[in-house]
């Protein structure tokens, strides 16, 4: 280990261009930003965020003349190990998140940031998609794509970065910059750097001389394999820049720096249907699927009965599923196709191919778009459901190999055998069947005499088993890593790794990039530094740091993600759990951590659970921090009560505060009420709100008065205005809509000939969220069962249905109040109840939708979006915009978490009118960032339609 002078000395170094926020070297953060989803655990002295090349040769530069170890992080949903280091740390940010589409979208450069899924949704208008689908490709990014050769479901081998990477930007170690696209960058390339393309034409041409090494190389990749570095680099090219290229693909960041690669995308049959199939044994079931290879399928995924036992009781799963024999196994069979005649007739030659094998039932396809997610929803919760089921304290390993498979059936046997001889009878089984790529999860603990032992007696043989005796490849997809680093000479033999030796030497001499990932000299190396998942919290123990959930997090470029949350909760448990066996060191760090904790964890998470949306196993971190809010708030109770007990006062107050605001904004402008409020805050330490150009006038709550019953023949819906609507009113600036939400609502419901009603001492009514938001449990439930009393009598205990104008309190109604309450929420209404009693005529504009977090956990993407269009001529719905994070009030309070969740918006809707959504607070951020007016979507409903 290095002495604490020479990191101090690099960050000093690295000052001078790079602000000091982005270097970072604090207790908390370098042990949440180190984590990955492997599970190793090492702890970065620094962590730097280049944004752009200049920026991350400079920390080259800087590393090398200090002779400091880097290591290259995108997402960090790596599962082998590959993404974390006890030095340098280098993460890709917002800067490296830039795109291009090529020919079409014939083709895509795209930095290593992109999120996978984000290049999918990029080349969807034009019918294409990037070849690997890796099933993190909502979560991991680009760099960590081609960095590790990940491949998927669908792409084989024929698809992935290997065979799919056109050109690349790569920054080596000494800081030298290739462009592979650039021809004037080749040139200057092959004149600074003739050596080392000598040495890999050198390379090239002693392996394909040897005939034996040139034929194992060829078998190797015949099947998905990420053992090692790409050897078919040197018998599919003889040009040492084509060669370099290909060596790049899957070195995890070993040799260099992709800083940009450009793929050659594949098309993206429209057309899909899936059947799941259900085979009396896993013999019967490979046989199936060694037929089904020569069939006209997308993908073939194979699960055996513990892995199908692991997801049977979730949510949606079909019944059947309980129902399995013991032994059995399922494959997932995925058909594409791009028209109906091509679709029909692929089912078909599936269903003839299998019609010979014995099935437990008869093989159907299913085209309902629900029913096909579903099945694969089955397929990708498998890993992380593993982790739900675990013993609290243990891991989760996913071993990833792949059989020759003509011998899958056999290779399968062999190896559940030695895992249930090992005590791995918990293991499931998964995989890409059409390629022989078999996935192994089982929980693991180390912390109980004898279990490392186990484990390595356990990898010891299965590396043999695979590598050696059947010849298949170790680590099919996941990467070498550090898990598999110390097998790759017993998979590869020594003459294979002694040229993966000189490859490393040719590149990085000084062994400072990743060292220890992908080739170690250190036979225990998968042994050591383990990572602990103590006990912490009951609401979070299940999750496995996989990572998943951080695209959607608003959070996630200012503090920490929910699972760095989770992660630094863990580490204040183990430190807790210590007791009097702490060290001075411990109590200091337990005691950085907390303090820094608070804003990092606690003050800074939007809490609406977006992330829940996106946890295989339905995490929601944000209910863990309400829980740390509670526990801090106690002595803020009776504050609660009392402004919970005299809530209408509270809201007129409010609407005081709106209405003086107001004024000091007429009488100073816009530019010196900002700036005023701005130094305000910052005097107080960041205790008063900020003041926001888009903080909107006053609610008149009058215009309720007007509100009649008594006509029988209109159809009742019983109407409750948010606490923020009756606060909240029309922008400042808006020119075309200058009323509250209730006007429009009401005026809405009359020309649908809706009889509104409404309940009583309205102005008092909260459900409680935003008690509940900030910890305030006790009054949030006395809140709750006023309203929930008051909608009682007002709709004759759900005899008529009642409407919420702010979707997020319609979702906390929804899972607080009387089941008798039909609670509706505005998109649903609008779009299910409004829109057939309506003559719509759609405006002729360019707006913009936000579909709040609410909406989406209530699953209301689709018909949110659909509802707009009914009314617009065009419709943007801004790409990795998923939470505002507003949150209630923490766009006053926290504006900071506002900001960057709404980061880009600007340019996203640029061309837009205005924007729509179903939150009053949210509208007020987006219109703050989004530079044009954000109102509600019934706003837009109404302006688009009249009485039919």
């Amino acid at each position: 280990m290095m002495s604490m002078s020479a990191w101090r000395e690099l960050k000093d170094a690295l000052a001078a261009t790079i602000p000091a926020e982005r270097l970072i070297d604090d207790p908390l953060r370098t042990l949440a930003y180190g984590t990955d989803a492997s599970f190793y655990r090492l702890i970065p002295q620094l962590v730097v965020r280049p944004q752009n090349e200049a920026e991350l040769q400079r920390t080259l530069a800087e590393c090398r003349e200090r002779e400091l170890p880097v290591t290259f992080r995108a997402a960090g949903t790596s599962l082998s190990g590959q993404a974390v280091t006890d030095s340098v740390l280098i993460q890709m940010g917002r800067g490296w998140r830039d795109h291009e589409i090529l020919d079409e979208g014939k083709a895509i450069c795209l930095q290593p940031g992109v999120i996978g899924a984000r290049a999918n949704q990029l080349l969807a208008p034009y019918g294409r998609k990037i070849g690997p689908d890796p099933a993190s490709i909502a979560s991991c990014m680009v760099g960590g794509i081609a960095a590790n050769n990940a491949s998927g479901m669908c792409c084989g081998t024929a698809q992935n970065s290997y065979r799919t990477v056109r050109d690349i930007r790569v920054i080596l170690a000494d800081g030298s910059l290739l462009d592979t696209a650039d021809a004037d960058s080749v040139a200057a390339f092959r004149a600074s750097h003739g050596e080392l393309l000598a040495g890999l034409e050198r390379l090239a041409a002693e392996t394909c001389d040897n005939a034996e090494l040139a034929e194992k190389i060829r078998h190797k990749y015949r099947l998905k394999n990420t053992t090692g570095y790409a050897l078919n680099s040197l018998v599919d090219f003889s040009d040492g820049i084509e060669i370099l290229k290909h060596l790049m693909i899957g070195s995890e960041g070993t040799l260099g720096f992709i800083s940009t690669i450009t793929y050659d995308t594949v098309v993206d049959e429209p057309l899909k249907a899936a059947a799941l199939a259900f085979f009396p044994d896993m013999g019967t079931t490979c046989r199936a699927t060694i037929a089904l290879k020569q069939s006209p399928v997308s993908a073939v995924e194979l699960m055996d009965r513990a892995a199908l036992r692991s997801v049977q009781d979730q949510p949606g799963m079909p019944e059947v599923l309980k129902t399995l024999p013991e032994g059995a196994a399922a494959l997932l069979v995925d058909v594409r196709g791009n028209d109906e005649a091509e679709l029909d007739a692929r089912m078909q030659a599936v269903q003839a191919t299998l019609e010979g094998i014995q099935a437990l039932e008869p093989v159907t396809f299913t085209r309902d778009a629900d029913a096909y997610a579903l099945y694969w929803k089955i397929r990708k919760g498998l890993f992380p459901a593993v982790g739900a089921v675990r013993e609290t304290g243990t891991t989760v390993i996913i071993e990833d190999v792949a059989f020759p498979i003509e011998r899958l059936d056999e290779g399968v046997l062999a190896l559940t055998d030695i895992f249930h001889r090992h005590g791995y009878r918990d293991a499931i089984l998964f995989g890409h069947a059409l390629e022989g790529n078999l996935h192994f999860v089982f929980p693991q603990g180390f912390e109980k005499p004898g279990e490392v032992e186990r484990y390595q007696a356990l990898m010891d043989e299965v590396a043999q088993l695979v590598g050696v005796e059947y010849g298949g490849s170790l680590k099919a997809e996941h990467g070498t890593g550090r898990n598999m680093a110390p097998y790759v000479e017993l998979e590869w033999g020594p003459e294979a790794y002694a040229l993966m030796w000189e490859i490393k030497a040719l590149f990085d001499p000084g062994n400072l990039l990743n060292p220890e990932v992908i080739l170690s000299r250190n036979p225990t190396l998968h042994l050591e530094n383990l990572k602990p998942l103590p006990a912490a919290d009951e609401i979070v123990d299940k999750c496995i740091e996989c990572g998943f959930c951080e695209p959607v997090c608003p959070s996630t470029d200012l503090t920490l993600t929910p699972r760095q949350r989770i992660v630094i909760r863990r580490e204040l448990a183990r430190l807790e759990a210590l007791g009097s066996q702490a060290t001075d060191a411990d109590r200091t760090r337990m005691k950085e951590l907390e303090e820094a904790y608070v804003y990092q964890g606690i003050d800074t998470c939007a809490a609406t659970g977006l992330c829940a949306t996106q946890c295989p196993v339905g995490i929601d971190t944000g209910e863990m921090v309400r829980q740390l809010r509670h526990e801090r708030a106690v002595d803020k109770a009776p504050l609660a009560r009392r402004i919970g007990r005299h809530f209408s006062g509270a809201t007129r107050v409010a609407r005081g505060g709106l209405n003086a605001a107001g004024a000091a904004r007429t009488v100073l402008g816009v530019n010196l009420m900002e700036k005023m409020s701005t130094g305000a805050r910052r005097l107080s330490g960041d205790r008063l709100p900020q003041w926001s150009p888009a903080l909107p006038r006053s609610a008149s709550i009058r215009v309720l008065e007007s509100v009649t019953s008594g006509d029988a023949s209109r159809d009742k819906v019983v109407y409750l205005p948010s606490c923020a609507t009756r606060i909240f009113g029309a922008a400042h600036d808006d020119k075309v809509e200058a009323r509250s939400v209730m006007e429009i609502t009401l005026a809405l419901l009359d020309k649908a000939g809706y009889e509104v009603v409404l309940p009583e001492m309205i102005g008092h009514l909260c459900c409680g969220m935003a008690f509940q938001s900030k910890g305030q449990f006790e009054e949030a439930a006395h809140k709750g069962r006023e309203l929930n009393r008051e909608l009682l009598m007002a709709s004759q205990n759900g005899r008529f249905p009642v409407l919420c104008d702010t979707s997020p309190c319609t979702l906390q109604m929804r899972k607080h109040l009387d089941e008798r309450l039909e609670m509706l929420e505005p998109v649903a209404f609008a779009h299910d109840h409004l829109l057939p009693r309506l003559a719509i005529t759609p405006l002729d504009e360019r707006v913009a939708v936000h579909v709040t977090c609410s909406s989406t956990r209530m699953g209301l993407d689709d018909k949110f979006v659909r509802l707009a269009r009914a009314c617009a001529n065009e419709v943007v719905v801004p790409a990795g915009i998923d939470c505002c994070g507003f949150a209630g009030d923490k766009g006053f309070n926290t504006p900071e978490l506002n900001a960057v969740a709404l980061e880009g918006l600007a340019e996203e809707v640029a061309e837009c009118s205005a924007g729509y959504s179903n939150s009053r607070t949210c509208e007020i951020g987006l219109s703050q960032h989004g530079g044009i007016p954000y109102r509600s979507i019934f706003s837009l409903l109404d302006r688009a339609s009249r009485a039919p």
